[in-house]
């Protein structure tokens, strides 16, 4: 059996519990219990949240857990750790598998000096404050979870529970985490490399037939998509459809799914996913309004909305002995095909854009 060791501090975050919801339902019958969950404060006793509840603790003691948890606090100006609960964490790395954090419980490691030379992620909002306190550790603030070594660290609020499916996919394999995330009604499950801020939480759509093109999209993106195509799902001609989606979403659908397809490249990318896409530009007014210029190309797009070139992220991603293959086909000229060399196997990530105006 698994234990885990949850710290609450002060003035806890209650959403920061619900990651364990993920564990207690790994322990349902008919499964044999795999985590024996221990929650831990430096005085034991009850522990009041931010929300003025109060949760019932043990006191620091044995640091031998499998996993410890430092769970968030609602501060923006984060106030620095107690020396108890600094010294309790350096023990419990020492003793334990693994440490983990959630949202701004990565100042508390970055304090026991778990981070130093890591990297690390946390709230987005939070990084500025965070660089500033610990320059020596490699802040990655867009990302959902992050993994180095024995310590793991996550963004904000509902990502502390993606990085719990991490731990449970690692501890008792895909399925178990896959099961877990059904039963818990995710939409869907957020691996490590994926952004903190979604393209879509900047199409939220005011009405049902805008958010089920939306859902379309993300379940066609590998496929060719037209104007005619959308407006069926949406059930409105091409024109009161782009129309309507433009106002609804701020952007028009051409810009819309290649926001979307490049998040998707971006986080295959980062992951070494072996899913294919392919990248398709076609001479129309069109291309020209999805920002796909032919003399730039995708990586001038993913330049615009990454803040980086292709090549750029090739450099900073770790060399997972991977010979990563990133393909760009065009409808006017030969595809051109840039190889990220390393060793080992490698993966081909295709990112098509294709969507045609209305006649």
């Amino acid at each position: 059996m698994h234990r885990v060791g949850f710290i609450v501090p002060q003035r806890f975050q209650l959403m920061s519990l619900a990651a364990l919801t993920a564990f207690e339902i790994v322990n349902l019958p008919p499964a044999d219990q795999r985590y024996d969950i221990h929650l831990l404060s430096e005085h034991g006793g009850p522990v009041r949240s931010s929300a003025g509840m109060t949760l019932q603790t043990e006191p620091f003691g044995d640091p031998a857990f499998d996993t410890v948890i430092v769970g968030s606090i609602t501060e923006m100006d984060m106030p620095s750790s107690g020396a108890a609960m600094i010294a309790f964490v350096r023990e419990a790395a020492k003793a334990s598998r693994r440490v983990a954090s959630i949202c701004s419980g990565a100042f508390v490691l970055a304090e026991a000096g778990l981070l130093s030379g890591r990297r690390a992620t946390m709230h987005w909002a939070h990084a500025a404050s965070f660089r500033a306190r610990f320059p020596d550790v490699r802040a990655e603030e867009d990302r959902i979870f992050i993994n180095d070594g024995s310590v793991w660290t996550s963004a904000g609020m509902t990502a502390g529970i993606d990085l719990v499916l991490a731990l449970i996919d690692n501890d008792l394999g895909p399925e178990a985490a896959k099961m877990v995330a059904r039963l818990l009604v995710m939409n869907q499950r957020r691996m490590g490399g994926q952004k903190q801020h979604s393209a879509l939480l900047d199409m939220t759509p005011k009405s049902d037939r805008i958010e089920l093109v939306l859902a379309h999209i993300r379940h066609n993106l590998r496929n060719p998509l037209t104007i005619e195509e959308l407006a069926a799902v949406a059930n409105l001609s091409p024109r009161q459809f782009s129309r309507a989606f433009l106002t609804e979403t701020g952007q028009s659908p051409a810009k819309a799914v290649e926001r979307l397809r490049l998040e998707a490249a971006r986080f295959m990318i980062e992951e070494g996913g072996t899913r294919s896409m392919s990248w398709r530009r076609r001479q129309d007014s069109w291309t020209a309004n999805a920002c796909v210029a032919r003399s730039s190309g995708p990586s001038a797009c993913h330049r615009r909305y990454c803040g980086e070139t292709l090549d750029g992220r090739r450099r900073r991603l770790p060399d997972f002995g991977l010979s990563r293959s990133v393909a760009f086909e065009s409808g006017t000229q030969r595809g051109a095909e840039r190889r990220f060399r390393s060793s080992g196997s490698h993966v081909s990530i295709r990112v098509r854009h294709q969507i045609k105006p209305p006649r």
